[in-house]
């Protein structure tokens, strides 16, 4: 999945609504129903079930249905792949910002 920048996109566009990330950080603390997601948020049962398809989309999100309960639990390795894609990043700055100090010390 890092290597898909698609999927890297998907992911961060999933995480950039509050309500998707209020979904995925009550999911980081167990499964949960989708009734369960749904009753902190100001929105319908089937908006919830929208933000949880795409969600699931990104691979954030996994979720079985038995009978008639829909539970949604949080896929680690997405969170992975997101985490090292801003660590590369961080890194890269950090190693250039370090450099700089080093040239600044010296003049």
């Amino acid at each position: 999945m890092l290597h898909d920048p698609a999927q890297l996109d998907l992911m961060f566009q999933a995480l950039a609504d509050p309500a998707r990330r209020q979904m995925v950080d009550r999911l980081s603390r167990g499964p949960a129903s989708v009734s369960q997601l749904a009753e902190p948020l100001a929105m319908s049962l089937s908006a919830v079930v929208q933000h949880l398809n795409l969600l699931e989309a990104s691979g954030l999100v996994r979720t079985q249905k038995v009978g008639r309960v829909r539970t949604c639990q949080i896929e680690p390795k997405a969170l992975r792949a997101a985490e090292h894609w801003i660590n590369e990043r961080r890194l890269s700055w950090e190693r250039r910002l370090d450099r700089l100090g080093d040239f600044l010390a010296e003049n």
